[in-house]
């Protein structure tokens, strides 16, 4: 493989290291926003829990306590829909991450071949130069001689 062809194939793995870096680091944010919402849930449903205790130590009617406990199950449904919400993410997110790791050895790769194909280039070019000098030695050589 040529030296241009190298070039653009890491240019080409490259850009997908690119964006799959992207998707994992997009993925990497909505896990946390998820974790995030699922922590503001359950702030809120204790908060709520705290107003229910203070009330219910001052007395309060049956439909009050109905509608408080209502409110908390949704507050509970709610949790267990950011709970699905937070292992999905993060699924996503794991699988993001092994394609991420994947490209990179990817581009590692062919990061390695263009290193070797440089090395290969550099021993062609003084060995090109070494038998100049050569030529030149054993021209010299030849025009003492006569």
């Amino acid at each position: 493989m040529s030296s241009k062809q190298l070039d653009i194939l890491y240019r080409f793995e490259k850009e997908k290291e690119t964006k799959a870096a992207q998707q994992l680091q997009a993925a990497e944010l909505d896990y946390q926003q998820n974790l995030q919402r699922m922590q503001g849930v359950s702030d809120y449903r204790l908060e709520y829990m705290r107003r229910l205790s203070e009330r219910s130590r001052a007395g309060i009617d049956s439909a009050t306590f109905n509608h408080f406990h209502a409110f908390v199950k949704k507050l509970d449904q709610a949790a267990e829909q950011v709970s699905i919400a937070i292992n999905q993410a993060k699924a996503l997110m794991e699988q993001r991450k092994r394609q991420w790791l994947a490209q990179r050895q990817k581009v590692q790769a062919v990061e390695h071949l263009r290193e070797l194909k440089l090395k290969e280039l550099a021993k062609q070019e003084a060995r090109k130069e070494q038998k100049m000098f050569d030529e030149i030695a054993t021209q010299q050589f030849i025009r003492r001689a006569r």
